[in-house]
């Protein structure tokens, strides 16, 4: 069950990964009219969002470090554009971060987890419903993306 909801979350980031790859750092950067942040932020906010929902809720050590965590997290929004140098490494870690997770998940690393309630009011007990309930929250950022997408002047 579990290979099944890795192979989801690897289809997902193949699709963001188009955005990283197909439109400008202009276009990635840009915030539309109506939305508080960028396309490149929904895109590395999910890479957060799955390393606090499944390492760090589980105390293993995440795979990337705080000043990501800080300034992509749940409540951010975008205060500056991203670098051509910070896209390529995004591009790098959207599938680094869940190969690894399953390479982590399969050697038994998770062994506890802090329970939380996450906005849709629903708590998390264990990391594998962690890793399930990412891939609905990877599934809301990226319609996010495909509505703004219409917002960008391609």
């Amino acid at each position: 069950i579990m290979n099944r909801s890795f192979d989801i979350t690897l289809k997902n980031r193949s699709i963001l990964h188009r955005f990283l790859v197909d439109f400008s750092l202009s276009q990635l950067n840009t915030v539309p009219d109506g939305y508080r942040n960028s396309i490149y932020w929904n895109i590395i906010h999910v890479v957060v969002t799955q390393q606090l929902l499944v390492y760090k809720l589980s105390d293993v050590p995440m795979l990337i470090g705080s000043d990501l965590v800080d300034a992509f997290r749940k409540g951010t929004k975008t205060e500056r554009g991203a670098t051509q140098h910070e896209v390529e490494h995004l591009k790098k870690l959207l599938f680094s971060t869940i190969e690894q997770t399953q390479k982590d998940y399969d050697a038994g690393r998770f062994t506890s987890y802090n329970s939380y309630t996450v906005s849709t009011k629903s708590t998390l007990t264990n990391v594998e419903e962690a890793i399930e309930f990412n891939n609905f929250h990877e599934g809301i950022h990226l319609g996010y993306i495909l509505a703004m997408k219409n917002s960008i002047i391609l």
